[in-house]
């Protein structure tokens, strides 16, 4: 029922997930009246069970590697992901650094990359126009995390979330 209308007000959530803030400022170019990425019912949010697009900037780093798969695993469906940059994309010049577990699509399926480093204003809104397609196509059945949580340890009644992502090459 209100998949037609889904297009015309989607909510964008961003996440910079390590970046060096280039991509965030184009990000917030992007929102301001000159390039109006508003004109298509686009509204940034905060919380991201109200959210349809995830836009991820910076690297997944070991510590926002956690974050950036309980945010994908809160927002409700459908859902499309965009990575902004080409850090999000690869790990660009942080790929291979002690901290750094490359791109975001190790973690989550992203749907659209944005990449360039900085990306500009107008790729910025090319990607969300694509992702606005791609998240008409899609339907209400749940796509995981490709980096599926561990077993929560719990502890009277509390739950620890540090580990709960895990790593690459962890066996599991």
């Amino acid at each position: 029922m209100f998949k037609k209308y889904r297009k015309k007000s989607p909510w964008i959530l961003h996440y910079n997930a390590g970046s060096c803030n280039g991509c965030d400022i184009e990000i917030l170019a992007s929102l301001a009246p000159k390039y109006d990425l508003e004109r298509f019912g686009v509204i940034n949010t905060g919380n991201p069970k109200q959210s349809d697009i995830l836009l991820i900037t910076g690297p997944i780093t070991k510590r926002s590697r956690e974050r950036v798969v309980e945010i994908y695993s809160q927002m409700p469906e459908p859902k499309v992901v965009i990575a902004t940059g080409s850090c999000a994309c690869t790990g660009g010049v942080f790929r291979n650094m002690y901290n750094v577990e490359d791109g975001v699509d190790r973690y989550i399926p992203v749907d659209v990359y944005v990449t360039g480093c900085a990306t500009t204003p107008e790729m910025i809104i090319d990607g969300v126009v694509e992702g606005l397609k791609i998240l008409e196509k899609k339907d209400k059945t749940i796509e995981k995390p490709l980096q599926l949580f561990k077993n929560l340890l719990t502890k009277e009644k509390e739950t620890n979330r540090r580990d709960m992502a895990g790593t690459i090459n962890e066996q599991k």
